[in-house]
Order: C-alpha cells, then structure tokens, then sequence
C-alpha cells in the first residue's frame, strides 16, 4: 500500500481508540463475532457490514448535527431536510 494512501487513517490520534471501541461495538450489534487479533475467517461480506454500518452510523450523526443548506440562485439559504433509515441485510 502506499504511504500516502488514506485508508484506515486516523486524523486525529486521539481518536483511534475510539473509533476501535466503535468497530467493536457495531460488530456485536449486527452479530459479526469479531474479536481481538486475527479475524482472517471472517467473509469479506462480514467485514463489508461492519464497516458499512460505522459509514452509516457517522454520516447519519454528522447530518443529523449539522444540516445542509442548498444555496439558489439568489444567494437565500434553503433547509434541506434528510429523512435516514438504515437497512441490514444478513
């Protein structure tokens, strides 16, 4: 991988623990049995839920904080208003 890819970067240290707490959490939730260490018998799938699952998660806090605004083309400012639902598929 490339030392200036982004992947699994953490912007702010601090954070890292945190957002590990999360993976875990999240895995127990929607019954992924992730555990510390190796995880190679995991399906791709698994994993992909996982992950697709904390994207959900932080986009849906991050709208729900701060809404987006659509600008016309006369410079007023317009609510758009997002209505979320999360669907797991196992």
């Amino acid at each position: 991988m490339n030392s200036n890819s982004t992947g699994n970067k953490v912007n702010v240290p601090e954070a890292r623990e945190a957002m590990n707490r999360f993976k875990y959490e999240v895995a127990n939730e929607i019954g992924v049995p992730l555990k510390q260490g190796y995880n190679g018998d995991l399906t791709s799938a698994q994993n992909g839920y996982v992950g697709g699952y904390m994207v959900n998660v932080m986009l849906t806090e991050r709208l729900l904080q701060n809404p987006l605004k659509q600008q016309c083309c006369r410079g007023c400012g317009i609510t758009v208003q997002y209505n979320f639902s999360v669907f797991l598929r196992q």
